[in-house]
């Protein structure tokens, strides 16, 4: 194998006799296999799986991105994973119409989700976008691989490429159109490539990381994190580390820092096209303007970083307008409940949910493979030159971890796979350390680590669902209700039982299932709410009876839209985290949020219909008092028509149910002031915070 050491270097033993076990040519072919079984093993556990509910929305925007050279579709991402997809989609043919001015993100939605389900062949659709994303993860596998190869050596690569092929969530996310794991491989090749940089100061190395730090910004909002580490880590380098004779000054040093930041920087504006403006015209046409978004963040200095950050124009303006989406909701939090090791939370959980979704996610053995890594760099056991690179490793986690910690919880796991990708590392450096040092016992726990990783992870044929064996995949929702448990992939099996026993007798269906009306109409189901004129009546009703699909419904009861009746019923079928209902219950939470949610969809539509979206957002609040957004949408549509002492009563109600969340209840009662103030003039709506 290539020595990738700097020449005249020194190492131990050890580890020269590492690098020879294995040569590069076999270790190329290794990674192939490795990468071609998880890509089998992916495909095999995934195969039933629908879409999730935002690969609609990813993949059409794609395709607009490509067929118009218009970024104003889903800004909410960059577009790495989106052109990628959207470039394969639209060559093998899809249809889009041509764009418009959108009303808010449901409207936006209600386009995309259009296009891909009723304009186009889903499932053709489905099976293109999952080839693309196999693809893509592959050849990003394949580059952390070498990178881990280059800085450290065959052993640790192999053994961290064996973790995130067992690994479940990594297995659950290879096909699906999103950008989790796309930036979770890219910041970790980029960290890794950072260590070798930093340290040899050598213009190919500094390269290699600013391209992977670029192509990471321009997946994710989240890479910001590590391109801070990256560079806060070159800077302390650049001075902590003593000046060789011949070598780099520090303000070279400096200087190539900051060319690491600039070539990254080069890379995102690529992706957008070098323009600044998401429309070919330089007219800004979002759902909403960028003002208003920016407007929307209430922390101070995220606010101040994000109005310079617009006054110099050092970002393109789609990416500003996801970057602050992703403040406003990744940071402060939506204001959504939260289930939590059985408790409810709103905005944002505790400091340890996300290490705690990590210890509940992965497989036991492969924890413990990591754990051990870490013993063995926190006992210096690791080779010297390792000790660095290693470091970085962890401290760029845990500041990754911190940032989560501080963030919304809505996510899950997903928004905690880079972190996962980074702490695979360490069980590939355990690996490399039993397969060196003369220690059967070593070489039989770490295979004993993979074989339990293996007995608990690959029999998971729905990997999205997997819980360990602390918890359990059947009983996960009793605890947690995040994005890692459930984002809607079990529409197949919906339609398959509707069509089975519904369909035959004329049933209409009631869903309650992360299912889209429009997937739901491409597939020809009757379903409760496809003709809103026909159904207001019955959605209006708290009794409903029929067959019902759903979630699972926790144990625990909600503070408002709470399902008492079916948490008492037994299930008439279950298909993982899709529940199938029979009989006649009391809902009264299940007809308030139906009647919220066509509500919103009517008023935020192309041609939006106030009236009936007031009477159904009347009807909500009627049904269940408890639900805060309710009142305020509400309040906006009778302060718009001059009904000011009903719009007052109606925000007094949003603040007497708001949860005690300063965040949440500051606008209301902020509202509720101005109308007191101003009991005649003129006073513009609040936003409903249930819209980020």
């Amino acid at each position: 194998m290539r020595d990738s050491r700097r020449p005249g270097s020194s190492t131990s033993s050890s580890n020269s006799k590492g690098q020879r076990l294995i040569g590069f040519k076999t270790f190329v072919g290794l990674v192939l296999l490795l990468v071609a079984l998880g890509i089998l093993r992916s495909a095999i556990a995934t195969r039933l799986d629908g879409f999730t509910l935002d690969e609609a929305y990813h993949i059409a925007a794609g395709v607009s991105y490509v067929k118009y050279g218009d970024f104003r579709i889903n800004p909410e991402h960059p577009p790495l994973v989106k052109l990628w997809v959207g470039s394969i989609i639209a060559a093998t043919g899809f249809r889009l119409e041509p764009l418009r001015q959108f009303s808010d993100k449901p409207d936006e939605r209600a386009f995309t989700q259009s296009a891909v389900f009723l304009k186009n062949n889903p499932d053709s659709v489905q099976r293109r976008a999952r080839i693309a994303m196999f693809v893509l993860n592959a050849l990003l596998l394949i580059a952390f691989a070498l990178a881990l190869e280059h800085v450290f050596d065959a052993a640790v690569a192999l053994g961290t490429l064996l973790f995130l092929i067992i690994d479940p969530t990594v297995a659950a996310h290879w096909p699906v159109v999103m950008t989790d794991l796309p930036v979770a491989l890219l910041l970790a090749t980029a960290t890794v490539l950072a260590t070798r940089a930093f340290r040899d100061w050598l213009w190919k190395d500094l390269a290699a990381c600013s391209l992977f730090l670029g192509l990471a910004l321009a997946t994710k909002h989240s890479a910001p994190v590590v391109l801070l580490s990256v560079v806060l880590i070159g800077i302390w380098v650049a001075f902590s580390r003593p000046i060789r004779q011949g070598g780099d000054s520090r303000s070279h040093r400096l200087m190539k820092i900051g060319a690491v930041l600039v070539g990254a920087m080069f890379i995102l504006w690529g992706f957008y096209f070098f323009r600044y403006a998401e429309t070919r015209t330089g007219q800004e046409l979002f759902n909403r303007p960028l003002a208003d978004k920016i407007g929307d963040v209430n922390t101070p200095f995220y606010h101040s970083v994000l109005a310079g950050m617009a006054a110099s124009h050092v970002v393109p303006r789609a990416y500003l307008w996801g970057f602050a989406d992703t403040v406003h909701a990744g940071m402060e939090g939506r204001p959504f409940l939260h289930l939590i090791f059985g408790k409810f939370y709103v905005r944002k959980g505790p400091i340890y949910f996300f290490p705690a979704m990590i210890a509940l996610k992965l497989p036991i053995g492969l924890i413990a493979l990591s754990i051990l890594g870490l013993i063995f760099f926190f006992a210096r056991r690791l080779p010297t030159e390792w000790n660095f690179p290693a470091a970085v490793v962890l401290a760029t986690a845990i500041l990754f971890l911190v940032v989560l910690a501080n963030g919304a919880v809505y996510a899950g796991i997903r928004h905690a796979l880079p972190v996962l990708v980074l702490l695979s590392i360490f069980a590939g450096l355990f690996v490399e350390r039993a397969l060196i040092l003369s220690s059967l016992s070593l070489k039989a726990l770490a295979v004993l680590a993979y074989v339990l990783a293996c007995a608990s992870a690959l029999p998971s044929v729905r990997p999205w669902e997997y819980f360990n064996e602390f918890v359990g995949t059947q009983n996960a929702y009793k605890y947690f209700d995040d994005e890692g448990v459930d984002l809607g992939q079990r529409s197949k099996e919906l339609v398959a039982y509707y069509r089975q026993f519904l369909k035959p007798t004329g049933e209409m269906a009631y869903v309650m299932y992360g299912t889209p009306d429009e997937e739901l109409k491409s597939r020809d189901v009757e379903f409760l709410g496809r003709d809103l004129d026909r159904d207001r009546n019955r959605l209006s009703q708290p009794e409903w009876s029929g067959t019902m699909f759903g979630v699972p419904v926790s144990p625990f009861r909600s503070p408002y839209w709470d399902l008492t009746a079916l948490r008492d019923a037994t299930p008439k079928a279950r298909y993982g985290n899709l529940v199938v209902y029979q009989g006649t219950f009391r809902l009264p939470g299940l007809a308030a949020s139906v009647l919220y949610w066509y509500g919103r969809e009517k008023l935020y539509a192309d041609k939006p219909d106030a009236a009936a979206a007031e009477k159904m957002f009347q009807q909500s609040a009627d049904l269940d008092p408890n639900a805060f957004f309710v009142h305020i949408e509400l309040g906006n549509l009778l302060l718009k028509r001059g009904a000011r002492e009903e719009s007052l009563r109606a925000y007094t109600n949003a603040l007497k149910y708001s949860p005690e969340d300063r965040l949440i209840r500051r606008p209301i009662e902020e509202q509720i002031a101005r109308i007191a103030r101003n009991p005649s003039g003129e006073i513009p709506p609040i936003r409903n915070p249930g819209l980020e």
